[in-house]
C-alpha cells in the first residue's frame, strides 16, 4: 500500500499570538512608534492619556494596514480594480505613481477588466 500526504490547513501557522502575521506585527510596530512621538509630545504638556489613546489608534491602523484587503465593491470604480488586494500594496503602489510620475498597470487574470 501506497502512502498519501493529506492536505492540510497551515494559513494560522504563521501567526504571531493568533491575530499577528510577521508583516502585521512590523506595521504594527512601525506605527506605534509614530504614536509613541506623539505621545512624548503630549505628555510633556500633562496628557498622558490622550497620548495613550493616540497610541493604540496608530497601532490599529498599522494592523489593518498589515492584515486587511481591500473589499470589492461594485459602487466605486476604485474598488473595482483593487478589490482583493492588501491594503500596503495598494499604498506602495500610489506612493510610486506619485513619485515616479508614470503610470502603473495592474492586469488580472482569469478576470475581464471592464
Amino acid at each position: 500500500m501506497g502512502t498519501y500526504e493529506l492536505p492540510r490547513n497551515v494559513k494560522g501557522e504563521g501567526r504571531i499570538l493568533f491575530i499577528f502575521t510577521t508583516k502585521s506585527l512590523i506595521y504594527t510596530v512601525v506605527a506605534a512608534g509614530i504614536g509613541l512621538l506623539f505621545y512624548f509630545i503630549l505628555s510633556a504638556f500633562n496628557m498622558t492619556m490622550v497620548g495613550i489613546i493616540i497610541v493604540a489608534v496608530f497601532a490599529l491602523i498599522g494592523f489593518c494596514i498589515g492584515t486587511l484587503k481591500m473589499p470589492e465593491l461594485g459602487k466605486f470604480e476604485f474598488t473595482k480594480k483593487t478589490g482583493g488586494e492588501n491594503i500596503d500594496d495598494i499604498i506602495m503602489r500610489a506612493f510610486k505613481f506619485k513619485t515616479s510620475g508614470k503610470k502603473v498597470y495592474v492586469y488580472r487574470e482569469g478576470k475581464n477588466n471592464d
